[in-house]
């Protein structure tokens, strides 16, 4: 499973760059983002590795958004709040990966340093 995301109080790493691809490029199967023009295998494996991390970390925060979306849409105060079966019903999650997602998004709100979600699982 991927690492912990930082927290507020911890720098984030900068992953390589996740170059957007022109149409023509994207549309070929067997194109993704260049890595079958690199020929030497060094180079190869880091821009791989480079890919591979910066994929993860935008995973990572992608579901530390959704944690936070979750909450806010939960929040008991908001007069059209969601049940956690409505919010799985929506983000296509189990209702108990709802009930945990909300609980996450609102650690994540106040600022609680909690496990992340390797914890979710």
């Amino acid at each position: 499973m991927a690492e912990p995301t930082p927290r507020r109080n911890e720098p984030r790493l900068r992953p390589a760059p996740l170059l957007f691809e022109p149409a023509e490029a994207a549309s070929d199967p067997e194109h993704f983002f260049d890595l079958e023009s690199i020929d030497d295998p060094r180079a190869l494996l880091a821009r791989a590795t480079e890919l591979t991390q910066a994929f993860r970390a935008a995973t990572d925060r992608a579901v530390e958004y959704q944690a936070i979306a979750a909450a806010q849409l939960a929040d008991p105060r908001r007069f059209d709040r969601l049940t956690p079966a409505a919010i799985a019903e929506r983000a296509e999650w189990t209702e108990d990966y709802a009930k945990k997602m909300v609980e996450f998004g609102r650690d994540l709100l106040r600022g609680v340093d909690s496990n992340g979600p390797e914890s979710l699982g």
